[in-house]
């Protein structure tokens, strides 16, 4: 009498799991939307749960002659869990004198336009930036408006690239397209490293879709063995020839900051 199965069993369970794992597969794979997603989640989540941070930089302005200018500020930021709901910041200039008070309050949104105000101290006047005017440069550099809120994860749609090589690391390559209402850019080509999850470069193209910046971000320090930030950012705008260095120095986190710190009519207090 034949045999109905093969007498080799470790044959047919081999046979077997082959079987599931091409049914399988296709169902498992990612889309390069999906996948561009998944890159992007796990960079913002890594560094989630800070609550609050302050630091001191200075801003190192160059003209296409390679001329300098710089200015000393602080950044203040407080951390909203909700993934919905954008951070909020405080940028305060502290020099030269004709800018010393200068400052920038934004509550980053998702998909409606970010709510900044900035007050100009000379004139004792708090001005809400437009929606349409996010794009433009902030005092004179070359990092705009809402280069300061543009980081929160469901403002854009993603496409995975490729891998390469970046320095020393490898990088997950993604494009991004922001969902939010009048940027300055139709889109954002990120390098994320394999390591640490972090952003090294994002190169931005402007409403043509020509390359308009490049956004460099070196120097990364880990703090309390859970939070990256990058030391120095580097912002070269390719079609002036203009540059634009944020030299950070040490964060601090967990400060007591909160809501009552992040309020419009805090402006006028902080001189």
């Amino acid at each position: 009498m034949q045999h109905l199965y093969p007498q080799n069993k470790t044959g047919l369970f081999s046979a077997l799991a082959l079987l599931v794992i091409a049914v399988a597969a296709p169902a498992l794979a990612q889309t390069p939307e999906e996948k561009g997603f998944e890159v992007a989640a796990r960079s913002d989540r890594s560094d989630r749960g800070f609550v609050d941070s302050k630091v001191s930089l200075k801003m190192i302005l160059r003209n296409a002659a390679g001329q300098e200018s710089t200015r000393e500020l602080t950044i203040n930021t407080l951390e909203i869990p909700d993934e919905q709901v954008g951070d909020k910041s405080m940028t305060v200039f502290d020099s030269p004198a004709d800018i010393d008070g200068t400052a920038l309050l934004s509550h980053a949104r998702i998909l409606e336009a970010d709510d900044q105000w900035l007050y100009l101290p000379a004139l004792k006047r708090i001005k809400r930036i437009s929606s349409v005017n996010k794009s433009g440069p902030f005092v004179g550099s070359e990092f705009a408006f809402e280069d300061f809120t543009g980081l929160e994860l469901n403002k854009y749609s993603y496409r995975y690239l490729r891998e390469e090589v970046c320095g020393e690391l490898m990088c997950d390559v993604v494009e991004r397209t922001p969902l939010y209402e009048h940027s300055g850019y139709t889109l954002q080509i990120a390098w994320v490293d394999q390591t640490d999850f972090q952003a090294r470069k994002i190169d931005f193209y402007d409403r043509r879709g020509d390359l308009l910046k490049t956004l460099a971000l070196t120097d990364w320090r880990q703090y309390e063995g859970k939070y990256w930030r990058a030391h120095m950012l580097s912002m070269q705008n390719h079609q002036t020839g203009k540059n634009t260095d944020l030299v950070y120095g040490e964060f601090e986190f967990g400060t007591g900051l909160g809501e009552r710190d992040f309020v419009k009519n805090t402006l006028k207090r902080l001189q």
